[in-house]
């Protein structure tokens, strides 16, 4: 029999209620906008998530926009390491490119601060307006969407078990895997990097100055992101049967290799959990055709998922939210549709001059530093050079991570 109970009515549907679906909602329901988050996990498991390795660098302006959604005061200070800089290695050279903050001496890049650490930040923040903001916030967790078809008005939405939702934007948000994007018919360019990453702390016996480390080898790619002056994220970028036999090594093994591969310029080095697996991802990169449908919206990775290299994929997606939250509630305080196509075309036009240019020098900077012929040895030494000796290079760089949200 069809189902003849109303529909639910709410202003905006969120497909993904990870940390960018939690924040967005947060976000819009301080604007008087109601939305609902639609996701296959149950809300025990939001709540407590699980460490998955990996470490976000937040830039300044993300910590800004944090602060204003009560996020940032939800992260313990003991889970916030502040990035004072960064050094870009190539191959076995002494010789790194210098990349610092202007202004204060006691300026720093960006803080880092583990994945699920902010998952449980935004979800602890999100529960507490829950309460204050009464119907602004609608869970369906354990469920997914079926099927939906937009019209004129609103977005008619079926969920797994039969109920039916009718929302004036639905938004995908739910990875670059984004099933909802295949079904709002979005194509998206994918790259698949041919690599796998393993993330996995270690203490190392000499300290570190709170300086991320990139290291180009030859056949690997290696990062080093603080955590604290004896311990730091450790990543490592492999080709996928390299990786088997990495993690196939016993513990010993596995960090005698580590701090050989680092050629011990941080002494000897174990893992910070002994009995935690180190955890491995595939390595790949999304950029969707459009950010926008009819009455729908791709956020996140959904609309842009970045190679970590330049880590930029977490922020991009924070202020991606934050456009986009701007655009709707300033519609709704002016009683217009939140999901026109006037406003759907701004935020697409806004949030690609934001992503284009970092995507496509990310996609270069990945191209030009996992080629491993002698010419394009010789390009990134020179490359590395010149960005050490121009200075407006390395301050854009940093320019970026530390500017200020308007």
């Amino acid at each position: 029999m069809p189902n003849t109970h109303p529909a639910t009515e709410v202003d905006v549907a969120i497909v993904g209620a990870g940390p960018i679906g939690l924040i967005f909602a947060n976000a819009l329901a301080r604007r008087g906008v109601s939305a609902m988050l639609i996701d296959r996990q149950s809300r025990e498991a939001l709540e407590a998530p699980a460490s998955d390795g990996r470490e976000i660098a937040l830039t300044r302006a993300s910590q800004q926009i944090l602060e204003r959604l009560d996020v940032w005061p939800r992260i313990p200070e003991s889970e916030r390491a502040r990035m004072r800089g960064a050094k870009v290695f190539d191959g076995e050279s002494l010789f790194a490119m210098q990349i610092a903050p202007g202004g204060a001496q006691d300026a720093s890049l960006g803080c880092l601060v583990p994945n699920h650490v902010i998952r449980g930040a935004a979800f602890s923040a999100l529960a507490s307006l829950e309460q204050a903001e009464a119907g602004k916030i609608l869970w369906r967790d354990e469920s997914e969407l079926e099927r939906f078809v937009a019209g004129d008005d609103s977005v008619e939405i079926t969920l797994a078990g039969g109920e039916r939702v009718r929302s004036r934007l639905l938004v995908a948000a739910d990875g670059r895997f984004s099933a909802t994007r295949r079904a709002m018919g979005i194509p998206a360019h994918t790259y698949q990097h041919g690599q796998h990453m393993l993330v996995c702390r270690m203490n190392h016996e000499y300290a570190h100055d709170q300086t991320a480390w990139e290291w180009f080898g030859h056949g690997q790619t290696l990062a080093l992101l603080p955590v604290d002056t004896h311990c730091s994220s450790v990543v490592l970028t492999l080709s996928p049967s390299e990786m088997e036999a990495q993690l196939a090594l016993s513990q010993t093994a596995f960090e005698a290799d580590i701090a050989r591969r680092f050629d011990h310029r941080l002494g000897a080095m174990t893992k910070a959990e002994p009995n935690a697996d180190a955890h491995r991802y595939p390595l790949a990169s999304v950029y969707a055709e459009r950010f926008v449908g009819r009455r729908q919206a791709l956020l996140g990775d959904a609309a842009v998922g970045m190679h970590p290299v330049t880590a930029h994929g977490f922020n991009l997606g924070v202020e991606g939210l934050w456009r986009l939250t701007g655009l709707i509630g300033d519609a709704r305080a002016a009683s217009r549709d939140i999901a026109s196509p006037p406003l759907l075309s701004r935020y697409q036009r806004d949030q690609r001059l934001a992503t284009g240019p970092l995507f496509a020098a990310t996609m270069a900077i990945v191209g030009l530093y996992t080629d491993d012929r002698r010419r394009a040895q010789w390009l990134r030494k020179a490359v590395l050079r010149a960005g050490d000796a121009a200075w407006p290079v390395r301050r854009l760089i940093a320019s970026h991570l530390t500017r200020a949200i308007d």
